[in-house]
């Protein structure tokens, strides 16, 4: 087992040709926060750079949760530099993610909310378990997604799906989510890391110059238009973040009461 950081935010390892990334801020519901988004950009570069490695898996920590979302309490206080800084911290890291020359496999084990379902979002494939739920829950908090989930969501799903999950931060089920194209497969809790290792063991097992180019291709053919939506989401994000609504919906969140929105 090899660990990032000081504080072991992000936990990896390898099994032949596959890379396992697991999220380690359990206590948090693997929340993303700064040393986690260092982590993932620290080991995405070393995975890139690595042409045995033909297939990663990333996954939480714990059994309730992939990852909750971003860490509200490390945001609610940031100022507008720091907050642009750290949104441009986890659109790098997605954007890592996603140009990675070998496919990523989600496999959600519980929670992917917020920040969570655009880690998901960034990966090839999303592989859930029974009991997962996903969704966009940011209009709770007076923002919106700031790390690619506006774009992934519609270029996955359509953009029925991406405004209703969006629009009304509900939280839908692994199976609704299949239905709708943002799962790929689901499987009994039990079963899922067994079934993802099967998956990334078979992507290993083919061709991996005919893997990387279908991969290379396929992202191809949306980059321009995911990468100017990608800087609006920013743009809007950094708008919201200086609204009287953000602040009442975070410090709501973190009072665990409900949130009072006056539209200032």
């Amino acid at each position: 087992m090899v660990t990032l950081m000081e504080e072991n935010t992000v936990l990896v390892e390898r099994e032949g040709a596959i890379v396992t990334v697991t999220i380690n801020r359990q206590e948090s519901l693997n929340a993303l926060n700064p040393d986690v988004l260092q982590g993932l950009i620290l080991e995405f570069g070393k995975i890139s750079s690595d042409p045995s490695i033909r297939s990663v898996i990333i996954t939480g920590r714990g059994p309730k949760a992939f990852v909750a979302g971003a860490d509200i309490r490390s945001m609610h206080g940031l100022g507008p530099r720091p907050i642009a800084d750290y949104v441009e911290l986890g659109q790098r890291a997605m954007r890592l993610i996603e140009t990675c020359e070998v496919p990523v496999i989600a496999a959600v084990n519980g929670f992917a909310l917020g920040g969570g379902l655009e880690l998901a979002l960034a990966c090839d494939l999303i592989v859930c378990c029974e009991s997962a739920k996903l969704g966009q829950p940011e209009v709770n908090l007076g923002i919106i997604p700031g790390f690619g989930g506006t774009q992934r969501l519609l270029q996955r799903c359509g953009i029925g799906a991406a405004r209703r999950l969006c629009y009304t931060g509900d939280l839908i089920g692994a199976e609704e989510a299949r239905i709708i194209g943002l799962a790929d497969k689901v499987f009994p809790d039990a079963q899922l890391m067994e079934e993802v290792q099967k998956m990334a063991t078979t992507i290993a097992s083919k061709a991996p110059l005919a893997v990387k180019g279908a991969k290379r291709v396929i992202n191809e053919a949306h980059q321009s238009l995911l990468l100017s939506g990608l800087r609006l989401e920013v743009e809007e994000f950094l708008k919201l973040f200086d609204t009287a609504d953000r602040e009442e919906g975070m410090a709501a969140f973190l009072q665990k009461r409900p949130a009072t929105f006056t539209g200032r």
